[in-house]
């Protein structure tokens, strides 16, 4: 199978304000999010020939990005992955522009989550499973991985809450500094400690926020970049996974490894050439919509070996100064998740870094040139996941 690195180039990318956005709709979101893309990348909605939009539980057409934008009679399809709807844009995207269907195209998610009155992700259709009954959610599900990945790697369950605590920590200390981030406020590891508990071991602080937000990026074909901006960056690879969903059910299933995780990492991976992840990338942004997320997809990515992520944790190895900068952004933790904007935001992150344009100079990491991005829908068990590397040309 043909690779597709540096035959797609990102030149615009652009985002609103993650957070409770009330006194914004959609469209507001839409427009924010596109007029900063398209000045970024120096044209402007007449320039682009197909877009592909991403939203979960915000709209159920396509149309709603014709209209907020007034985009008239392009091709725009809608991408729907759960959480890892954002990553599955600039997948099918990059495969038209490969196609030379189009020469420019957008990729827009969005997500209006506080608009729909409930204090989290609207629930999938049908009823909880009997046994199950309320670990069927995404929360209950994590809190069941955290507690097995304890379990497995002989954590206590002090030495297991303090471990996660400390990524809840990075994370906001990373948001606090990032001023389109929805939670910008440091918090300690005693405040994460003795915060309300959500789902044992997940307190307060380890589940991400509900958020308003949208994220958009505009691509062409390498060749054509060069028109745009010089400092444009190249898709190295890019991988989708997803699992039949009967993890869950199954009675060797361990909850300590993303099995789809590590199926889009191969691919990824192998369309950049990586064979080291942890000596060739120089930062990741990955889908942590809880602290123990962000935890075991380092492990199943191949950052650090599995069930070693503590001894990284506590040598600050994925700190904005370490060896391996997780989530410099505040990750989905402290940034926000709208479901179809969170994986197009995450690219934003990495592609303003390798720009070196972070948006203060505290966050800025030194001279990188290949990161990762993952995204991830689903819960443990029944898992959809996206990888995207993107590095200099």
């Amino acid at each position: 199978m043909e690779s597709i690195k540096d035959k797609v180039a990102i030149v615009g990318m652009g985002s609103s304000k993650f957070g409770e956005l009330w006194d914004k709709g959609v469209d507001d979101l839409i427009v924010d999010a596109a007029t900063e893309a398209f000045e970024d990348a120096g044209m402007g909605p007449k320039d682009i020939q197909a877009a592909w939009f991403g939203t979960f539980e915000t709209g159920y057409t396509a149309q709603i990005l014709s209209s907020a934008l007034q985009l008239q009679y392009l091709p725009i399809t809608r991408v729907e992955n759960a959480c890892a709807t954002g990553v599955e844009a600039i997948r099918n995207a990059c495969y038209g522009l490969i196609a030379k269907a189009y020469d420019r195209v957008l990729v827009l998610g969005v997500e209006k989550m506080k608009d729909n009155g409930f204090g989290g992700l609207l629930a999938a259709p049908g009823t909880f499973h009997p046994v199950y009954g309320a670990q069927a959610i995404a929360v209950g599900r994590y809190a069941m991985a955290a507690t097995r990945y304890f379990e497995r790697y002989g954590l206590s369950r002090e030495e297991g809450k303090k471990t996660i605590g400390m990524i809840s920590v990075k994370s906001h200390y990373n948001g606090a500094r990032n001023p389109k981030a929805h939670l910008q406020r440091e918090v300690t590891l005693e405040e994460v400690l003795k915060a309300p508990m959500i789902a044992w071991p997940l307190g307060l602080y380890d589940c991400c926020g509900v958020s308003d937000g949208a994220a958009a990026a505009i691509l062409c074909r390498t060749e054509d970049a060069k028109q745009f901006r010089k400092d444009y960056v190249t898709i190295k690879g890019v991988g989708l996974s997803v699992g039949p969903g009967w993890g869950k059910e199954r009675s060797d299933f361990d909850y300590t490894h993303w099995p789809e995780t590590e199926h889009a990492a191969r691919m990824a991976y192998a369309d950049a050439g990586i064979k080291n992840p942890r000596k060739e990338l120089d930062l990741a942004e990955v889908h942590d919509c809880f602290s123990i997320a962000e935890l075991i997809a380092i492990e199943s990515l191949g950052l650090c070996e599995k069930g070693h992520a503590k001894e990284d944790i506590e040598a600050g190895s994925f700190t904005l100064k370490g060896d391996m900068p997780v989530n410099p952004s505040g990750g989905l933790k402290s940034f926000g998740h709208p479901i179809g904007a969170s994986g197009c935001r995450e690219v934003m992150e990495v592609y303003k870094q390798l720009q070196g344009k972070a948006q203060k100079p505290e966050r800025q990491l030194k001279n990188p040139k290949m990161g990762l991005v993952h995204n991830q829908g689903g819960h443990p068990g029944r898992f959809m996941a996206g990888v995207c590397i993107i590095g200099l040309p």
